[in-house]
C-alpha cells in the first residue's frame, strides 16, 4: 500500500531510542524527509542518518529553545513541515508517591510534556500553510490506568492526551490533524533498559528481565495477546495516521496495548 508519504517533511522528537527511533526509521523508509531530534546522537540513528539520510539533530528538547531549533532546522532545508511526532517522554520507576520531589516532577513535565507544547508551537505556523499537515502525540495508556510507580510520567500523559483534544479542536478546521497513539508496553529501553520496568518488575517476581518481559508483564498486565507491543507496530500506526489515507482522523487517541484495556 502506498502510504503517499515520498518527501514528506517529518519532524520526530526523542528519537535516538525506542519508539521515537522506530518512527523515525519508519518514516525514511517510505521516502520521507527526516529530522529526528534527540539529546544524544546514538549509532543506530547515525546508522539511519548513513542509510537513507536522516537528518540527527542534537538538541536537548526538555529546554525552551530546543524544540523550536528542531523544527528550525527542517524548515531551513526544506522550507516546510509536514508531520510532527512528539514522541519524547520519561519515566522513572519508584516506590511510592513520596519519593517523587518537585525537582522530578518538573524534569518529567519538561520531557514528557512541555517539549510537545514547544514543538507544536514552533512546527504549527508552518503545519498551517502544508498541504494536510499532522501532528501525532506518542501519549500512554498510563493516561487512563495511572500507575503509582510512575505516578508524574502518567499525569504528564494524560496532560499530554488533554493538549492532542484541544490542539485538534483549534486546528481541525484550519486543515492541522491531531490525534495520539497510546501504546501499553513496548518493547524497548523503556522497559528493557537497566533500571527500567521490566528489571523492576523481575525483582518483584524473582525472576529474569527476559521472563519479565516475555511471561510476567503479560500476565500479570492482562494483555490478550499474551504479548508486549514491538516498537515497530507503534510505527506503523504513526505512518497511517500521518497519511493522506487518514485525512479524517483527528481528536483521537489509538490504543496499541494488546488488549490490556478492557473497557469500552
Amino acid at each position: 500500500m502506498d502510504l503517499q508519504l515520498k518527501a514528506n517533511v517529518a519532524v520526530v522528537t526523542g528519537a535516538s531510542k525506542g519508539i521515537g527511533l522506530a518512527i523515525a526509521d519508519a518514516f525514511a523508509r517510505e521516502g520521507a524527509h527526516v529530522f529526528a531530534g534527540s539529546r544524544s546522537i546514538t549509532p543506530e540513528l547515525e546508522g539511519l542518518h548513513q542509510k537513507y539520510g536522516v537528518t540527527a539533530v542534537p538538541v536537548d528538547l526538555s529546554t525552551e529553545g530546543g524544540p523550536d531549533e528542531l523544527v528550525r532546522r527542517a524548515v531551513d532545508q526544506y522550507g516546510r513541515v509536514d508531520t510532527l511526532v512528539n514522541s519524547l517522554g520519561a519515566a522513572t520507576p519508584r516506590p511510592s508517591f513520596l519519593d517523587v520531589d518537585d525537582g522530578e516532577w518538573q524534569r518529567i513535565f519538561n520531557l514528557t510534556l512541555f517539549s510537545a507544547v514547544r514543538a507544536g508551537r514552533a512546527a504549527l505556523p508552518h503545519l498551517l500553510d502544508a498541504d494536510g499537515g499532522c501532528i501525532i502525540n506518542i501519549t500512554s495508556i498510563n493516561a487512563r490506568l495511572p500507575f503509582p510507580m510512575v505516578v508524574d510520567y502518567s499525569a504528564a500523559k494524560a496532560a499530554l492526551a488533554s493538549l492532542t483534544k484541544s490542539l485538534s479542536e483549534e486546528f481541525a478546521p484550519r486543515g492541522v490533524r491531531v490525534n495520539a497513539i497510546a501504546p501499553g508496553p513496548v518493547r524497548t529501553p523503556f522497559w528493557t533498559a537497566p533500571g527500567g520496568f521490566a528489571e523492576a518488575t523481575a525483582a518483584q517476581a524473582g525472576t529474569t528481565v527476559q521472563e519479565a518481559i516475555e511471561e510476567v508483564v503479560p500476565q500479570s498486565m492482562h494483555i490478550s495477546t499474551g504479548r508486549v507491543t514491538e516498537a515497530h507496530e507503534v510505527a506503523d500506526l504513526a505512518l497511517f495516521l500521518a497519511s493522506p489515507l487518514a485525512a479524517n482522523i483527528t481528536g483521537a487517541e489509538f490504543t496499541i496495548d494488546g488488549g490490556q484495556i478492557k473497557t469500552l
